[in-house]
């Protein structure tokens, strides 16, 4: 029903320079594979298999990762390293992969923004390829998400409760519980401060938006840091339609902190390498 998902990678990835200053940070690897490929995974697992990118200067390597290297694959055809190259030729033959640029750097709502070209006037999901996410005991969070979104056919955003003290680092919405772990949304705020906040529910990097959302962020004025919010967006949506938070099963890892990404390869490793699957 929703086919396309959109990956807003534009950003510096500041917080890993000075690696990301030649390298995407949606390409630093868990394991063997990049960020992104565990979020086209995830994407193409609850059934979207148009994979629209909005993207920045230097970022040429998300491109590349999604194409044929004739010559790579020329030099190991034949030999063992070959179907190290299986799980992305999968995706290369299951998905359309389509890109665009963000000129200037104005948040995550003006990113969304300039991705309505690829998108055009239907629902679409939304990944931020550094919240690494995992569900050992069933469906991924989009394709979780996807059953709430197809129930209510509004914008879903995923929550986690975080502790108070940091939220400041989140967009964090309040509202009414109406079934089990999913709420109706009456209030979002961006980062506020911990003594302001209305709950200690945290956005994550996940979305499925409706395509009213982006007359909304064209109305929408630059909020925190002076940058577009798709928090802010959202929070109007709310008011004036509805939009829905979904407490996601599963696991989260903040693979934009240093922490959280040496906490995801330990974990990946963990479950790939030390229990005998490889």
């Amino acid at each position: 029903m929703i086919q396309t998902c959109l990956f807003p990678a534009a950003g510096y990835g500041t917080r890993f320079l000075p690696a990301t200053k030649s390298i995407p940070k949606e390409m630093l690897p868990i394991l063997t594979k990049p960020l992104v490929h565990y979020g086209v995974d995830e994407a193409l697992e609850a059934g979207m298999n148009n994979m629209a990118f909005v993207t920045g200067r230097g970022k040429r390597a998300l491109e590349d990762y999604f194409d044929i290297s004739y010559e790579l694959e020329h030099q190991i055809s034949g030999t063992s390293k070959e179907p190290l190259l299986k799980e992305v030729r999968e995706l290369m033959s299951s998905c359309t992969f389509s890109f665009t640029r963000q000129n200037e750097m104005r948040g995550l709502g003006h990113a969304i923004l300039m991705g309505e070209t690829l998108v055009r006037n239907e629902a679409f999901g939304v990944v931020l390829a550094d919240d690494l996410c995992i569900n050992e005991e069933g469906e991924g969070v989009l394709a979780q998400m996807m059953k709430v979104y197809e129930r209510y056919r509004c914008s879903v955003v995923a929550v986690m409760q975080v502790p108070k003290e940091q939220v400041k680092s989140y967009g964090v919405v309040s509202g009414r519980s109406i079934d089990d772990g999913l709420i109706m949304v009456d209030d979002m705020v961006e980062k506020p401060d911990p003594k302001e906040a209305p709950s200690d529910l945290a956005i994550i990097g996940r979305y499925i938006l409706t395509p009213d959302i982006f007359d909304i962020l064209e109305r929408t004025k630059p909020g925190k840091n002076n940058e577009i919010q798709i928090t802010d967006a959202l929070r109007t949506q709310a008011k004036e339609g509805m939009v829905m938070a979904y407490k996601f099963k599963g696991r989260r890892f903040d693979c934009g902190s240093i922490e959280g990404y040496i906490e995801a390869t330990n974990f990946f490793y963990k479950k790939e390498y030390k229990n005998g699957k490889k």
